[in-house]
């Protein structure tokens, strides 16, 4: 499903070509894109970035498409050694002393640009993190253009405008709730995907077997 289909299903579906409804459908579609990289981890939309911690700083960039924190690891002698996520109250309790030096066993998120490590490092240590990211929305682009989202969760990405839409219709409420019922089916089977068949195989962990 490409963005000019998405836009006439949810003209269709809703049965508005109002010129107003048409202008703010965009806003729409990104709400929908928005609501659903924050209730799902899609490994699909994973990135990795390497830097070098700054010697006494406890502070690390975050890149500036960051969502959401996956893993974080410092690179010592060529092997990674993983940080463990704490809470930010967790790090600054355990390591009150900012000038407290040493190789970051943990992180934290401090607020929306940097991540706080502890201890300070003592060393402009190599970091890998790896994290989930926002990526361009597909009203960025033209009409025939796709995301992943429109590729594979086409379901979760119409019903989630759809609702969007309802909304800003002011719509019916028994109407609004079959397109929130359908939209949340969908963000479940999305889930399954994403958060539990994406991140096992059956070698280690077999299917769930059905009694017959």
């Amino acid at each position: 499903m490409n963005y000019g289909t998405l836009k006439t299903l949810a003209q269709q579906y809703l049965e508005n070509s109002e010129t107003s409804f048409v202008d703010n459908l965009p806003t729409m579609i990104r709400a929908a894109e928005e609501d659903i990289f924050r209730q799902v981890q899609l490994p699909d939309l994973m990135q990795t970035a390497t830097a070098n911690c700054v010697t006494n700083d406890q502070f690390l960039p975050m890149p500036t498409d960051f969502l959401s924190p996956y893993s974080l690891g410092v690179v010592l002698g060529g092997e990674m050694q993983m940080l463990m996520s704490k809470d930010h109250s967790f790090i600054r309790e355990a390591y009150p002393v900012v000038t407290d030096g040493g190789v970051p066993r943990f992180y934290a998120i401090y607020n929306d640009a940097n991540i706080i490590l502890a201890p300070t490092p003592d060393s402009n240590y190599q970091v890998e993190l790896n994290y989930f990211y926002e990526p361009a929305s597909i009203t960025a682009g033209a009409d025939s253009g796709t995301t992943w989202l429109s590729t594979n969760a086409e379901n979760a990405l119409l019903f989630g405008t759809l609702l969007q839409g309802y909304i800003y219709s002011k719509g019916d409420q028994d109407v609004f709730a079959q397109y929130k019922e359908q939209y949340q089916t969908a963000l479940a089977a999305l889930k399954i995907l994403a958060e539990g068949r994406n991140r096992k195989d059956v070698y280690r962990q077999a299917d769930r077997r059905i009694p017959t």
